[in-house]
C-alpha cells in the first residue's frame, strides 16, 4: 500500500484558521485568542500539517512530546508553551495528538501586520523559541503556569472588551509581557537541564572533533550549525540558545573555536602550507581560512607558526 501523502493545509489568514477549525468568526481580523473551554465539542485539528501566515502560542495543559534523556525526565509537569512563526510546518501525522485531552488551553493567533507600527515588529524575530521543534517545548512549573495563564486571561479580557484608541497598544504590551516572561522560563529551562545540557555539549565536542579528523581525509568541508543539531536531534535556534547559556557562546562560534584550536595544531605540529591546512579544514578559499584564523588570534596562520621555530 502507498505511504499517504503528506498535506499541508496553508492558512493566510486568522479568520481562516477559524474556518478550518469549525470556530466562531474571530472578533479581530489581525489577532485571536481561542479559549479551549469554550470550543464546541468535537472541534480537533485536521488531520496532516499546516502552514500558518502568523504568530501562534499555545499553552497545553499536557506535552505528549515531552523531551525525554537517558531513563530520567528533568521537565516540570505543569503543562507547556508551544512557538510558531509565519510559514513555519505546524503538526504531522505521527505526532499530533487532537484529542480533547490534549487541546490547548490557549492558543494566541497573531498576524503580522497587528504589530505594524510597534517595536515588537522587529523585536519578535529576536525570540529564537519560535524556531524551536515540538519537543522543545517550554515546560512550566505550577507558578510559571499561572504566571503565563494569568497574562493569557489578560488578552482575552482585552480582546473581549470594546475596542477604542488603547486597544492595540495594551494587548501589544501584554503580548511582549508574555514573550518575555517565556523566555525568563526557558533560561530557567536550560538551567534546570544543566546536567543533560553538559552530555550534549561533550556530545557536540565529540563529533566536531571526529568531523575535523574525518575532513583531512575525506574533504567534507565545514561543518554547519545545522549538521551539528541534526546530529544532536535538536533544532539549530534551540542548540544555539543552549550553548549561548552554558557558555556564553553560540554553536557558531563554537564552530569556529574548534577550527581554531585544530588549525592551531596542525600549523605548530607539521610542515603543511596554509592553503593545505586551509582545504584540510574544509576551507575552500586559504583567504577566508587566513581572514578567521587572524580574527581569533591577531596573528596570520604563518605569523602563529613562526612562534615555533
Amino acid at each position: 500500500m502507498k505511504k499517504q501523502e503528506a498535506i499541508h493545509y496553508e492558512f493566510n489568514s486568522i479568520a481562516d484558521a477559524h474556518r478550518a477549525f469549525g470556530l466562531p468568526k474571530p472578533l479581530h481580523p489581525l489577532i485571536s485568542l481561542i479559549n479551549g473551554a469554550t470550543v464546541p465539542d468535537g472541534v480537533s485539528t485536521p488531520a496532516g500539517s499546516h502552514v500558518l501566515n502568523f504568530y501562534k502560542i499555545s499553552y497545553k495543559a499536557r506535552l505528549s512530546g515531552k523531551l525525554r534523556y537517558g531513563q530520567h525526565h528533568y521537565d516540570f509537569d505543569g503543562g507547556g508553551l508551544l512557538f510558531a512563526a509565519p510559514r513555519q510546518i505546524v503538526g504531522n501525522y505521527a505526532d499530533d495528538d487532537t484529542s480533547a485531552a490534549n487541546c490547548s488551553v490557549y492558543t494566541l493567533l497573531i498576524h503580522p501586520d497587528f504589530l505594524q507600527g510597534h517595536p515588537l515588529i522587529q523585536k519578535i524575530k529576536q525570540y529564537g523559541f519560535f524556531s524551536y521543534s515540538v519537543n522543545e517545548a517550554l515546560h512550566l512549573s505550577e507558578q510559571e503556569k499561572d504566571t503565563i495563564i494569568s497574562i493569557f486571561k489578560m488578552i482575552e479580557t482585552e480582546l473581549n472588551s470594546r475596542i477604542d484608541d488603547f486597544s492595540q497598544d495594551v494587548i501589544i504590551t501584554q503580548i511582549e509581557l508574555l514573550l518575555n516572561f517565556a523566555n525568563r522560563f526557558y533560561k530557567r529551562q536550560f538551567i534546570t537541564r544543566k546536567v543533560v545540557n553538559n552530555d550534549l555539549l561533550q556530545k557536540l565536542e565529540n563529533i566536531l572533533d571526529e568531523h575535523f579528523t574525518q575532513q583531512q581525509v575525506l574533504g567534507q568541508g565545514l561543518p554547519t550549525v545545522a549538521h551539528l543539531a541534526e546530529q544532536l536531534n535538536l533544532s539549530p535556534s534551540y542548540l544555539s540558545d543552549m550553548l549561548r547559556s552554558l557558555t556564553g557562546r553560540n554553536a557558531q562560534q563554537h564552530i569556529h573555536d574548534k577550527l581554531i584550536e585544530k588549525a592551531k595544531e596542525i600549523l605548530s605540529t607539521t610542515s603543511m602550507s596554509v592553503s593545505e591546512v586551509a582545504y584540510s579544514l574544509g576551507f575552500e578559499y586559504t583567504q577566508s581560512f587566513s581572514k578567521l584564523f587572524k580574527s581569533k588570534t591577531s596573528l596570520s596562520p604563518l605569523e602563529f607558526r613562526q612562534q615555533f621555530n
